[in-house]
């Protein structure tokens, strides 16, 4: 069996004031996966994230990072994009935000430039290099951020919900990203409230109940479609689960979660129309 790129076993995680944020949750992420910690707001999602991208250390149980405990011996190898982009833009410019990780590694500066380049036509950021970040509107933050993320281009990427108040380019764009990441062969977890948003971005889903308590980890398929145990965890099945739950023709397992399933089942209903 492959090693885990990283493997929580029996994290609990304590704010300051003694409430519990993640209570005794296990995971394993193994390498070119693509996981969703799906949870209602407070579950402990963005908590849990950042256990896995060794921002803090679990009060009880323990996390390796490809088979290590000490997270700094590979922290090239991982990076992590919090909610607010802010904490990965600090430098003077865009340009120099994007060059900042290169330069750690001590790349060449010729190496640096193909980076900036790329990952600029990427993300459409060539006419905001210049520019600094605090000028840039939220979603160019967004994308200025992911790229930064992705300069070092690691192995493992942590995301908490990446999309969120973004409008449909700036969310198109992302997408296709994670797309292009999970073609690589690069790790993604990705932290999300928006059951929708799932099938999009994983084909694992860790499902965390209001008590910081893994209650499921299944395919979106499997935890998608369980009304009982998302509605325990404080949420609704996706739009398309709704959608179909009620159609003629449709039964349980055949209700489809993603939109390259609702298409091969709408065809299939017409046609036996």
């Amino acid at each position: 069996m492959t090693d885990p790129v990283v493997d929580a076993r029996d994290v609990t995680y304590r704010h300051p004031d003694g409430t519990v944020a993640v209570d005794g949750a296990s995971l394993r992420v193994d390498p070119g996966t693509r996981v969703a910690l799906l949870g209602a707001n407070g579950a402990g999602k963005s908590t849990l994230l950042q256990l896995l991208g060794g921002l803090h250390d679990p009060d009880e149980g323990s996390v390796r990072w490809f088979g290590d405990r000490d997270v700094d011996t590979v922290r090239d190898r991982l990076a992590v994009l919090l909610q607010d982009a802010d904490d990965y833009l600090f430098n003077p410019t865009v340009r120099e935000d994007l060059e900042y990780g290169p330069r750690q590694l001590r790349l060449s500066t010729a190496e640096i430039d193909d980076r900036v380049t790329e990952l600029a036509a990427r993300f459409d950021l060539e006419h905001l290099l210049d520019r600094p970040p605090f000028r840039l509107s939220g979603g160019e933050k967004r994308r200025a951020a992911f790229a930064a993320a992705l300069s070092t281009e690691p192995e493992v990427l942590l995301l908490d919900e990446p999309v969120s108040h973004l409008d449909a380019q700036n969310r198109r764009r992302i997408l296709d990203a994670l797309d292009d990441l999970a073609a690589d062969g690069v790790t993604t977890v990705v932290a999300t409230p928006d059951p929708d948003l799932v099938p999009a971005v994983a084909d694992r889903v860790c499902l965390l109940g209001p008590d910081g308590r893994v209650v499921a980890d299944g395919t979106p398929r499997e935890v998608l479609t369980d009304r009982e145990r998302l509605r325990t965890a404080g949420l609704r099945p996706p739009t398309l689960v709704r959608l179909f739950d009620d159609l003629d023709g449709v039964d349980g397992d055949d209700v489809p979660v993603s939109m390259p399933e609702a298409e091969t089942t709408l065809r299939a209903l017409l046609d036996d129309g």
